[in-house]
């Protein structure tokens, strides 16, 4: 089964990493965040990637041209100029780089993937969002829901502390960042079948978020999985340091591999 890969945004929000290089590629430890991804895509069995991308999409394609050149030993005979590796720590992955265009949305870029996907189910997520989902319990809620598209609901942790307090100001609890605040908001970690294709209009501006996804809803033809587990975004600079602290201390919820 294919996992589309939505890697193409300007990544705005995050300006001090992504002006010299596509959000996906971003670091956390020694990896681009893309890689993350995929490893916890790859421990549960799915090695075949389309990765849709967008702004400085080379970067993305030059990482994976190199990959086995940087995972590896080499050795190189510089007189006949042949290289050989050793030591083989590359991925199982068949990976495929899909150039969709600088200003195109996500419901565009989706589309471009379709003769890539032909009629076969299909998982999509963001090149951005980190989770402990449990993806096979994922595809096996979507194919009871027998739905088009099946998207994991998740409830974000607020920035700020919530006071809950009565008319006249007084306070009778205080919760700092609550993660529960009754919001389930769209966390990624699709599973579509291909009609969810014949749902996205022609044009580069369609947002796959918008009238999409709203009419797939309307047609009772959207199921949500709940995950109430560990989700977090990369999304700004703040979110970065965050994600790169929770590696570094040995924290990281996704890294369900040895």
């Amino acid at each position: 089964m294919k996992v589309l890969i939505l890697a193409g945004g300007k990544g705005t929000r995050l300006l001090e990493e992504t002006g010299v290089m596509p959000k996906p590629m971003v670091q956390i430890g020694d990896k681009p965040i893309l890689w993350h991804i995929m490893k916890y895509y790859s421990t549960f069995g799915f090695n075949e990637f389309v990765i849709l991308l967008g702004y400085k999409g080379y970067q993305i394609k030059e990482y994976f041209a190199n990959y086995s050149l940087h995972q590896n030993d080499v050795s190189i005979d510089l007189g006949s100029n042949e290289l050989s590796t050793f030591k083989n720590n590359t991925e199982p992955w068949k990976v495929t780089l899909l150039e969709t265009g600088l200003e195109t949305m996500t419901g565009a870029r989706i589309k471009m993937a379709e003769e890539h996907v032909g009629n076969q189910t299909f998982m999509l997520t963001y090149g951005d969002g980190l989770a402990d989902v449990d993806l096979a319990a994922l595809l096996t809620s979507h194919k009871q829901s027998g739905k088009a598209l099946t998207v994991t609901a998740v409830q974000p942790e607020s920035r700020f502390g919530v006071l809950t307090m009565d008319e006249d100001g007084n306070v009778s609890s205080f919760t700092e960042k609550p993660a529960d605040n009754g919001s389930w908001i769209n966390g990624g970690f699709f599973v579509c079948e291909p009609e969810v294709f014949d749902y996205i209009g022609d044009g580069p501006e369609v947002v796959f978020e918008q009238q999409p996804m709203r009419n797939l809803a309307h047609e009772g033809k959207m199921h949500a999985r709940k995950h109430y587990g560990s989700w977090k975004c990369m999304d700004t600079q703040r979110d970065n340091i965050q994600l790169n602290d929770i590696w570094n201390n040995q924290g990281a919820f996704w890294k369900v591999w040895k």
